[in-house]
């Protein structure tokens, strides 16, 4: 599945980005914004519900809370640089839902392990992690995406 709007240096820019944020709101349009890994895998975006530290379980996070009540999200990926010929971000606007099924989340999982090595291993290994799944329906690619 290609995702509208992802051209190939977007593509090539969210591969290599280590971080995105991503931006949810509650059913009262209250905002929520946090840092996410992710990986772009077969047209989605993946972010995993991994054992970092948390103050709740994973399934009543507020992004999950929030993804429940509304699936309407966002998820920007930028690029800061002192050279503002450098600045560049992409836009995913799309729908989020919670995939706990071990038959869609084994693939992401792996492709996350590959991405980032503290998930390969150790106590953050991504055995039965959730994950949070984005379906970009819209994507909005501005500035400077190309390496230096």
């Amino acid at each position: 599945m290609s995702i509208n709007g992802l051209n190939p240096r977007a593509a090539t820019f969210l591969a290599q980005a280590r971080v995105a944020h991503l931006a949810t709101t509650d059913r009262g349009g209250q905002p929520h914004v946090v840092p996410i890994t992710f990986v772009l895998f077969e047209g989605r975006l993946y972010s995993a519900l991994d054992a970092k530290p948390k103050r709740v379980a994973a399934q009543r996070l507020r992004r999950v809370r929030n993804i429940q009540q509304n699936p309407r999200v966002a998820v920007v990926v930028d690029r800061y640089s002192e050279d503002w010929t450098r600045l560049g971000y992409v836009l995913l606007l799309g729908t989020a839902r919670l995939v706990e099924e071990r038959a869609e989340t084994e693939r992401p999982l792996a492709a996350l392990r590959a991405k980032y090595a503290p998930y390969a291993e150790g106590p953050l290994a991504l055995e039965d992690a959730a994950l949070v799944v984005v379906e970009p329906q819209r994507v909005i690619v501005w500035g400077s995406l190309d390496d230096a």
